[in-house]
Order: C-alpha cells, then sequence, then structure tokens
C-alpha cells in the first residue's frame, strides 16, 4: 500500500507537471485525450455560459463573457499550483518523512499539506521542516517547482496578450472594411466602389497573414478563443466569417478578375475554421437560417455590377457559392454557439453603422439617427 501510494502521488505531480509543459511551453497542439486544462475548461466553460446567458443581452452578458479568459488563466494556475500542493504533501506523508514540529502538536495529513505549502510558495516559515534528508531533498525540489511554475506563468501571459493584441488588429481594421459586424459582401462592395481592385488583393493578402496567424496562435494557446474583442459587435470569428465569405464571393461571382489570391485566402481561412473545431471537438452543424437571403444575394449582385464588376450569370453563381459556404460555414456556426459569438450575415441589407462613427458621446447628445452626414447603408459607403 505504501509503494502504490508513492505511485499515486507521484503520478499526480507528473500529471501536473506535463499539463503545464503543453498548456504553456509546448507551441503546438496536443491530440491526447485526457487532459486535465481540457477538461478544466469544458467542467468551467458550460456553467459561466449557462450564467451569463441567463443576463439579458447588453453590456453586463458581454462582460461576464469577456472576463473569462483572463480568469480562467489565473483558476488554471491555482489548479496547478494546489495539484502540486497535494501531490508533494502525499508524497511526503507516503514516504513518512520526518519532520520538526510545534511541540505538542499531532503529525498527520494536515501538517503535510501545511508545509507542503510553505515549501511551494517559499513562504519559510520554519515551524514545521523536514528532518531526514529525503524530505530535505524533496523540499528542495518542491520549492524549486514552485519558483519555476511562477516564472514560466510570468513570461506566458506577455506573449499571450501579444498574440491577442496582433488578432485585434486586423479586426479594428475591418470595421471601416467591412462593417460591423463585418460581412463579407460588405467589404468587397466597399473595395469595388474605391474603383481599386488591386485594394482586394491587398486586402485578402493580410486577411490571409492574419488567418495563419489566428491558426497558429490559437492552437498553441487555445485559451485566446475565449478573449472577447472590445466591442460587442466584433469578434474574431466574424472576422474569419467575413474573410472566408468575402473569398467565396469573388470565387462564385465574380469573371475577368485575378483571383489566385482569393484561393490562398480562402484556404488559409477554411484551415483555421476547420482546425479549431477539432481543438475544441464541437460538431459542425448546419444553419437553421439562410446567412445570405435572396433578396440580400441580388442587392448584392446589384452593388458590385454598379461599381463596374463584372459577373457570373446568377444561377452558376449561386450553385458555386452555395458549395463553396458548405466548406466552410458549418465550422463558423459549430464555433458560434460554442464560443456564444454571432456569425454574421455573408451580406445585410438594412441600415447599419460602423463603430468608428459612433461614440458614446454623440449617443447621448445627437443620436444615431441625426447624424445626417453618414452613408445610410454599408454599400453606399467609399
Amino acid at each position: 500500500m505504501a509503494l502504490l501510494s508513492v505511485l499515486g502521488s507521484i503520478a499526480l505531480l507528473v500529471l501536473v507537471l506535463l499539463d503545464g509543459f503543453e498548456t504553456m511551453v509546448l507551441p503546438r497542439r496536443v491530440t491526447r485525450r485526457f487532459r486535465l486544462t481540457r477538461y478544466f475548461y469544458r467542467t468551467l466553460w458550460t456553467p459561466w455560459k449557462a450564467l451569463a446567458r441567463r443576463l439579458p443581452p447588453g453590456r453586463m452578458r458581454e462582460g461576464l463573457f469577456s472576463m473569462f479568459g483572463p480568469a480562467s488563466i489565473l483558476l488554471l494556475f491555482a489548479c496547478w499550483m494546489t495539484g502540486l500542493t497535494i501531490g508533494f504533501a502525499w508524497l511526503h506523508w507516503s514516504l513518512d518523512t520526518i519532520i520538526h514540529m510545534p511541540v505538542g502538536d499531532q503529525l498527520g495529513w494536515f501538517e503535510y499539506l501545511y508545509m507542503s505549502g510553505t515549501t511551494i510558495f517559499t513562504l519559510g516559515y520554519g515551524d514545521i521542516v523536514p528532518v531526514d534528508s529525503l524530505g530535505r531533498f524533496l523540499a528542495v525540489v518542491e520549492a524549486g517547482t514552485g519558483f519555476g511554475f511562477l516564472a514560466v506563468v510570468i513570461g506566458y501571459l506577455p506573449v499571450l496578450y501579444q498574440a491577442f493584441s496582433r488578432r485585434e488588429t486586423i479586426i479594428a481594421m475591418l470595421d471601416a472594411r467591412a462593417g460591423s459586424p463585418p460581412s463579407g459582401g460588405a467589404l468587397l462592395v466597399r473595395a469595388a466602389q474605391s474603383h481599386d481592385l488591386d485594394a482586394i488583393r491587398r486586402l485578402l493578402q493580410d486577411l490571409e497573414q492574419w488567418s495563419a496567424e489566428v491558426l497558429e496562435s490559437h492552437l498553441s494557446f487555445p485559451v485566446l478563443s475565449y478573449y472577447r474583442s472590445q466591442h460587442d459587435n466584433q469578434s474574431w470569428l466574424a472576422a474569419l466569417a467575413a474573410a472566408l465569405d468575402a473569398c467565396a464571393l469573388l470565387l462564385a461571382m465574380v469573371k475577368d478578375l485575378q483571383l489566385y489570391q482569393a484561393q490562398l485566402t480562402f484556404a488559409m481561412a477554411r484551415h483555421a475554421a476547420v482546425d479549431l473545431v477539432l481543438v475544441f471537438k464541437v460538431p459542425p452543424r448546419t444553419a437553421a437560417n439562410d446567412r445570405l437571403s435572396d433578396s440580400a444575394f441580388l442587392h448584392l449582385r446589384e452593388a458590385l455590377a454598379k461599381a463596374g464588376i463584372q459577373l457570373h450569370d446568377e444561377p452558376q453563381s449561386r450553385a458555386k457559392l452555395a458549395e463553396l459556404r458548405a466548406m466552410y460555414e458549418p465550422f463558423l456556426l459549430a464555433m458560434g454557439d460554442y464560443f456564444v459569438f454571432a456569425v454574421p450575415p455573408v451580406f445585410r441589407e438594412t441600415v447599419t453603422v460602423d463603430n468608428w462613427q459612433t461614440s458614446a458621446w454623440m449617443r447621448r447628445t445627437a443620436g444615431i439617427g441625426q447624424l445626417g452626414s453618414l452613408p445610410p447603408r454599408d454599400d453606399h459607403f467609399v
């Protein structure tokens, strides 16, 4: 029984250390089914999401969602440290480590746990300390482990927030280019109305680079997927949907235009969508309502034709677009359900105002409806 207890404590320590290494240090996706971090996030995200959904849509609800990512890192670190503290206390208890205690105290499990806690956090109280050689060795190992864990976490946070900042840059840029929330149709119409078709290619290059960075960073640090954008009507998933929709519209509808960059961006963005679904193990699903209605499709064709874009025939465009959307849309919808993100429509016919055109002061004084100089709808903005 003593041997089994020693092996059990060592297994707990190895499991916690391996999980911390894979989560914070290893820069690649881990395919192993059993992971403490995966079960931690699945267990914590479900009640957190249920609690947030009880709140009415608005700032309080989105604020609670936005707290999950940063708070989960702190809670995960606390769970790791708790596991290490229990593991070392269990190991000391299994080995019957001889410890020096205040006169009158009884040696038991709590004393081993207290000694382990003061050691791993390097408190150095000295009221309960190991006496034999093996106990002192384990105390040094435990203190070094705790100090090293703290150093890794401190070094991990700047890397995480740098990746988050890079992700949010292109999302903020899409505000004026594709609307709020962004849509692939608005992105094409605004670029076409600028009469600078090369701008479409440059934007697709930026979106390809951004999709690759999202793929790499969110596979290495899946917790980034829970981080919300600064504005409630923006998200990394909406930006990814806008990129895929824009590429699909180009490949299905537009002719007499170099579409190689659209193919590259489509491939990279779809790669990101599919791999992230695999990481979080959420099954793809079909849409209950079509993200591109017939009237919106005809309105989009009219706006692009008016801007001078040569288009394929309508039946051919519809068939090709449906084929392309089936390659990525179920994955976007699955992630939208899991993260409680709204997947924007392919093209909006309703009047919208971009985030850059508003402010809290203007809402309080003049109101959105009185901003007469604003463009009345997305497809009229140049």
